[in-house]
C-alpha cells in the first residue's frame, strides 16, 4: 500500500503548527507509519492461514476466525492512520487557498496562523479536535472488538458448523501483542500531543484577547481624562498664591 500521499498531505500543514505539532508529525511518521510499513504488515501477513483449530470440520476455522477477528488488527491500524491524517486535508486546502490568494494579489495577506481574519486558526483547531476524536474512537473500537489490547494464545469456539467446542490457536500471539501495545502507546502519545497543542492555541488566543481588551480600555481611559491647564493668578477656583509661593507666576 502506498503511503507517500500522507506525507504530501501534511507538507502544507507543517508550515503552521507549533513545536508540539511538529513533534506529533514526527511521531506519526517515524513510530507509527514506518513501523507499520516495515514490520507490522509482515507480522500479520498470513494470520488467517496460520489460525488453526483442533478439528478438521470444513468451515469451522473460517467461522471461528471471523468471530474472534471481525476486522484484521493491522488493517484497523492502517485505517486509524488514514482517518487521523484526513483532517489535515482541510488545513492543507485552507493553506493552498490562502497561498493562491496571495499569488493573485501579489502580496502577503496573512502574516501567521491566527492573524488577520483568524480563519486558518479555527480550521487548524477544528482539525486537531477531529484528530483527537478519531484517536480515542479507534482505541475504544479496538478494545471493544478484541476485548482488550492483547492477542490470546488460544480461544474456545462452539459456533456452527463446529460439532462441539473446539480450541483454536493464533499465530505469534506474543509478537502481535507487543506491536498492538506499541500502537496503543503511540496513539496515546499523539492524543496527548494534540491536547497540548489545542491547550496552547486556546491559551495563546485568550491571552491575546485579554491584552487587546486591556489596551482598548487603557486608550479609552486616556481619551476620557480631562486635560490639565494652568490657572492664572486671581482666577476663580485657582489656588491662592503669594509672592513667596512656588506656584506664583509673578516674581
Amino acid at each position: 500500500m502506498g503511503w507517500m500521499f500522507l506525507r504530501d498531505l501534511r507538507s502544507g500543514v507543517n508550515k503552521h503548527p507549533t513545536g508540539t505539532g511538529r513533534i506529533w508529525l514526527a511521531v506519526v511518521f517515524i513510530f507509527r507509519l514506518l513501523v507499520y510499513m516495515v514490520a507490522a504488515e509482515h507480522v500479520w501477513k498470513d494470520e488467517q492461514k496460520e489460525f488453526e483449530c483442533n478439528i478438521r470440520q470444513p468451515g469451522c476455522e473460517n467461522v471461528c476466525f471471523d468471530y474472534f477477528f471481525p476486522i484484521s488488527q493491522v488493517r484497523l491500524w492502517a485505517l486509524q492512520l488514514i482517518m487521523v491524517s484526513m483532517p489535515s486535508l482541510l488545513v492543507a486546502l485552507h493553506v493552498a487557498y490562502r497561498e493562491g490568494g496571495e499569488k493573485r494579489h501579489r502580496k502577503k495577506l496573512h502574516v501567521s496562523l491566527g492573524t488577520t481574519d483568524g480563519g486558518l486558526w479555527y480550521t487548524y483547531l477544528f482539525s486537531l479536535i477531529v484528530q483527537i476524536s478519531f484517536e480515542i474512537g479507534f482505541l475504544v473500537l479496538f478494545y471493544k472488538l478484541y476485548d482488550g489490547f492483547s492477542v490470546p494464545y488460544f480461544m474456545k469456539c462452539d459456533l456452527k458448523p463446529c460439532p462441539n467446542t473446539v480450541d483454536c490457536f493464533t499465530s505469534k500471539p506474543t509478537e502481535k501483542t507487543i506491536f498492538i501495545l506499541f500502537m496503543v502507546i503511540t496513539s496515546c502519545l499523539c492524543t496527548g500531543l494534540n491536547f497540548i497543542e489545542v491547550s496552547f492555541l486556546v491559551l495563546k488566543c485568550l491571552m491575546r484577547c485579554s491584552l487587546q481588551k486591556y489596551s482598548k480600555r487603557l486608550k479609552s481611559s486616556v481619551v476620557r481624562a480631562p486635560p490639565l491647564r494652568l490657572v492664572e493668578h486671581g482666577e476663580v477656583g485657582g489656588p491662592p498664591t503669594t509672592p513667596e509661593s512656588p506656584f506664583s507666576l509673578h516674581h
